[in-house]
């Protein structure tokens, strides 16, 4: 499902306070775009990927693609939309309804620092297996799926706001199963859950 897009999206919060917000951009216009955003002096980043690709003459090329087609991310607070939206290729600004909807810092980070030194590629597959987060370090805590392809097992980072998707591969003792959380859940936690569940 494609995500609703805005031009004149109300956001919400501390006018000053800046977050990551998606980008929809004219397409292959995307590293254009970030040298349009730069000169206006606004924080933005697109995520990319080394991809090797074979010409016609055989000769074997290395290639730098955006992990997300279209899409780039900016740093930005409500005083710096207009700079956003002016710039040469911004299509639009990623929202639902009329509201501003920011993504978390967390998967912004793990976007720009990779895992474990690894860096992302696309996942165009369907998104099947356990959800797991990672328990250890400064990205403590964010949420994504575990995948097995092949002999390897990929997690699985969901940007459910722009509806893409990508992997990086991973050893399985940085991350640690959601529902076994769950199963170790104090009693009290449990209850309180339950009872938090009863009066929505």
């Amino acid at each position: 499902m494609r995500p609703k897009l805005d031009s004149a999206l109300d956001f919400n919060g501390p006018s000053y306070e800046r977050r990551w917000y998606a980008v929809f951009t004219v397409p292959q216009n995307e590293k254009s775009v970030i040298k349009h955003l730069k000169l206006r002096d606004v924080e933005a980043f697109l995520p990319t990927y080394e991809t090797i690709r074979v010409w016609k003459n055989r000769q074997r090329v290395k290639t730098v693609l955006p992990l997300f087609p279209c899409y780039l991310f900016v740093h930005i607070d409500t005083q710096e939309r207009a700079k956003v939206l002016q710039s040469p290729g911004v299509l639009r600004m990623i929202g639902n309804d009329r509201q501003g909807q920011s993504l978390e810092e967390a998967e912004i980070e793990l976007l720009r620092s990779g895992f474990s030194g690894r860096n992302f590629e696309p996942f165009h597959d369907l998104v099947i297996g356990e959800r797991v987060r990672i328990k250890a370090g400064v990205l403590q805590g964010l949420e994504g799926t575990l995948v097995r392809r092949n002999s390897n097992l990929r997690f699985v980072l969901s940007l459910d706001l722009i509806s893409q998707h990508a992997a990086v591969e991973v050893d399985a003792e940085t991350l640690e199963s959601i529902a076994e959380c769950g199963a170790r859940m104090p009693r009290s936690s449990a209850n309180e859950s339950r009872r938090r569940a009863t009066h929505l």
